[in-house]
Parts: structure tokens; sequence; C-alpha cells
């Protein structure tokens, strides 16, 4: 008479550390692939044998202001509206807030940027450092909702989180792209 096959016994941490690995490497896939995009737009620099025309400049900038104002109203404005409203606020009173503390921030960093680039910057004046700035802040907060996105997803038992973290992460993976022009030009006019 046979005795019954020995099965091991479930190791709850070490189902924790599978599960955490797996959302680790799905939110990093979903940020890498938005920092890809963004050193792809970067790259656009290499087209450009001479000085780029200032009017490519300004098309980079444009096509990334359009982007980043649609994106701010149907992914941010919108969203907040509506989640105010369902929590039985004025929907605009958080949105416009929000607002105002983000024009705040930007206006504040532009009086003390001056102050605070070092020498060997100062020759770029006020705008490009901004813009530098400006654009590395608020890829962090980009930057953690695709990998959150993705982690909950990697969790999730249905095919939409997927589809909504992919879908985020390419929506800010075509903003990233533009962005990465929008800095990389006025850098590589300077030599940088």
């Amino acid at each position: 008479m046979r005795s019954p096959p020995i099965t091991a016994a479930r190791d709850p941490r070490r189902e924790r550390n599978s599960t955490l690995a797996q959302a680790l490497l799905w939110a990093a896939g979903g940020t890498g692939f938005t920092a890809l995009l963004t050193a792809l737009g970067a790259a656009t620099v290499f087209f450009f044998r001479s000085r780029p025309d200032p009017t490519v400049h300004r098309i980079f900038l444009g096509f990334a202001a359009g982007v980043m104002i649609a994106a701010s109203m149907w992914s941010l404005l919108i969203p907040a509206i509506e989640e105010a409203e369902a929590m039985g606020m004025v929907g605009w009173v958080p949105a416009a807030g929000g607002s105002v503390l983000g024009i705040a921030f930007l206006l504040a960093m532009d009086a003390l940027l001056p102050q605070l680039t070092p020498e060997s910057f100062r020759h770029l004046g006020r705008r490009t450092p901004l813009l530098v700035l400006a654009v590395t802040l608020h890829n962090i907060p980009e930057g953690m909702a695709v990998g959150i996105s993705f982690a909950l997803a990697s969790q999730g038992d249905t095919p939409a989180q997927l589809t909504a973290a992919v879908a985020l992460a390419l929506g800010i993976g075509i903003q990233n792209f533009p962005e990465g022009a929008a800095i990389a030009l006025p850098l590589s006019l300077i030599h940088i």
C-alpha cells in the first residue's frame, strides 16, 4: 500500500514576495515604456545637424502644451470634479484650488529660480531652467500613476485593469515624446 504523496505546505511569505515581484515588474515595464518615449523624444535632437529651426522648437512646445492641456482636462480636472460632486461638494472648487496651487508653485519657482540656478546655467536665461524643472516635477506623479496602475493591474482579476493601465501608459508616453524634445532642443542649442 502506497502512502499519499507529501505536499509542501503553502508558504505565505513566498506567495507575498512573488506577488510583490510581479507588481514591481509590471510597474517597471509601464514606467519604462513612458521613459523610453521621453528618451525617443529627446533623441530628435540628433536629426538636426546644426541649430534646429526655432519654428521646430515652437512646434514641439505647442504640441506638448496641447497634449498636456488635453490630458489635464480629461484625465485630471474632469475626474476631480466628478469625484468632488460624488462626495457632495461643489465640483469645481477642488479642481480650481489645485490649479491655483500649481500656478502659484510655478510662479514661486520662476521667482526663486534665478537665485537657485548654478552660475554655469545662468546663460540659459529664466525660461529654459523653469521649463526643465516644471517638466521634471510633473513627470514624478505621472510615473507614480503609471506604476500604481500597473501594480494594481498585476493584482487584479479583471482584464479591464490591465487595459486601463496600458491606456494610461500609452497616453502619458505620447505626451512624454514631445516633452523630451521640448527639453532637449533648447539644451542642445547651448551644447549641453
